[in-house]
């Protein structure tokens, strides 16, 4: 524990206790030299039930172009049927108005509207977890990035110091030199 402090209040200046659950999460993944890496989708449809299951088929049949074009289809057929056998026998299943038609229409559209409604929903909370892992994982190189410039910032001091040590010893074997020249050389 007195680890995850230490690492808290030096990378994100609050000690562990102070951070929140995700932040926590990752400070220990940090201490551990833990990858994060998981496949949210795979955890996310490993969840799913028969329903949700059912309401992404309808929501993704219902928002295609098969869709759009059987029902327009279907539409059209009516409409021609109707007429056809309004015109030809002065009396039809679904007179002028289509009153069935639009009746099925408002059925379908209030069955389809909620159950596509459940999809979306479903999607926007894989989304919100999608989110909340790249959150972590981003929050995990950040603090990753803070230790290696911590110790590149350290590689360098101690590299400075060594070149100040070795900058005095080549000062000194100068003025050792020097000092030599001018004692053998009389004026």
């Amino acid at each position: 524990m007195q680890k995850l402090d230490e690492i808290a209040k030096k990378l994100l200046g609050k000690s562990y206790s102070e951070l929140d659950e995700r932040s926590q999460k990752v400070t220990r993944h940090v201490a551990e030299r833990k990858h994060i890496a998981i496949d949210t989708t795979q955890q996310f449809e490993g969840k799913i039930t028969r329903g949700q299951r059912a309401a992404d088929a309808v929501a993704k049949f219902g928002g295609s172009w098969t869709f759009i074009s059987i029902f327009g289809a279907v539409m059209v057929i009516w409409v021609v049927l109707n007429s056809f056998i309004l015109i030809r026998y002065k009396s039809g299943f679904d007179p002028y108005p289509y009153i069935l038609l639009n009746l099925f229409l408002s059925m379908l559209a209030s069955i389809q509207a909620p159950i596509i409604l459940m999809s979306q929903n479903r999607h926007a909370e894989k989304d919100r977890l999608d989110a909340e892992h790249d959150y972590e994982v981003n929050l995990k190189a950040e603090l990753e990035i803070m230790l290696l410039h911590e110790k590149i910032d350290l590689l360098r001091d101690v590299q400075w110091n060594e070149l100040l040590v070795i900058q005095e010893q080549q000062l000194q074997m100068i003025k050792t030199l020097i000092g030599k020249k001018t004692m053998a050389t009389p004026e």
